[in-house]
């Protein structure tokens, strides 16, 4: 039987000086005004945690900055 860890990782909103994530009324959510050099930041983030093997699993934005998920093989 396969078996994961998991592992959650912060990263502030300062990272992102002009990452926006929205959602609409009728519960579309996505990212608006998003800059070559803020998919950058978080490419990179998502490149780092991936060159450790982690997988990631979801991702959460809220105000205060981003939530990553990972799980990788035990």
């Amino acid at each position: 039987m396969k078996r994961f860890e998991y592992h959650i990782s912060k990263h502030a909103a300062d990272a992102f000086t002009r990452l926006v994530y929205f959602c609409t009324d009728e519960g579309e959510c996505g990212l608006d005004q998003l800059p070559g050099d803020q998919t950058r930041v978080l490419g990179d983030i998502l490149n780092e945690k991936g060159a450790e093997g982690w997988e990631l699993v979801q991702l959460n934005f809220g105000k205060d900055g981003v939530v990553a998920f990972w799980k990788r093989e035990n």
